[in-house]
């Protein structure tokens, strides 16, 4: 059975957002057209792999010049979207695997975002193994010009770096109470 496909060419709104204060937010991708959104769950990593990937994407079309397509270098003026997520929010489905390929007939970036499933996960004895991942039973598509695609890229470092600060001594994040600093022997050290 072929996997229903929720598809956005191109959506009016594509972004990262989070629901939650630093330290329990919960990381979306929402997308929207028209009066259709479909908001779909991830992790915090898989925000700053996929933005940090389309970025480098897009820096490689851009040096490869084989392609016509104008890539801005940066987030174009006028794209900027700092509005919060659509309400109400209903998560469609938790993210698993992502791909990201770029389209030279249309000039555009297209990721596509599949459900994560237990049986997609390949544990460490089975990597020998000829693996056949299951088929999906639905997908995320959304295809980007590289303007909005860099505005993307833009608004979701700005929603990883609004969670909690980090040490500047271990790195790991500071609650808003303090943290014990594995690097200061264990003493609790408070935000200045």
């Amino acid at each position: 059975m072929a996997p229903l496909v929720h598809g956005f060419d191109p959506p009016e709104r594509f972004v990262a957002g989070t629901v939650g204060s630093p330290g329990s937010r919960t990381f979306f991708l929402q997308a929207r057209s028209g009066a259709r959104v479909v908001s779909v769950a991830l992790e915090k990593q898989q925000v700053a792999a996929l933005s940090e990937r389309i970025d480098e994407l897009l820096d490689e079309v851009m040096a490869s010049g084989r392609y016509d397509a104008l890539i801005p270098a940066v987030a174009p003026l006028g794209l900027d979207d700092s509005d919060p997520l659509e309400q109400p929010i209903e998560e469609e489905f938790r993210a698993g695997t992502m791909t990201l390929s770029w389209d030279p007939d249309e000039q555009r970036v297209v990721i596509e975002v599949f459900p994560y499933t237990e049986a997609a996960v390949v544990s460490p004895e089975q990597l020998d193994e000829d693996f056949e991942e299951p088929e999906p039973d639905e997908v995320l598509l959304v295809r980007l010009t590289a303007g909005h695609a860099r505005a993307f890229v833009k608004r979701a470092e700005q929603v990883l770096e609004a969670g909690r600060p980090s040490c500047p001594f271990c790195g790991n994040p500071i609650d808003p109470d303090g943290h014990l600093c594995v690097r200061a022997n264990g003493f609790r050290r408070r935000d200045p």
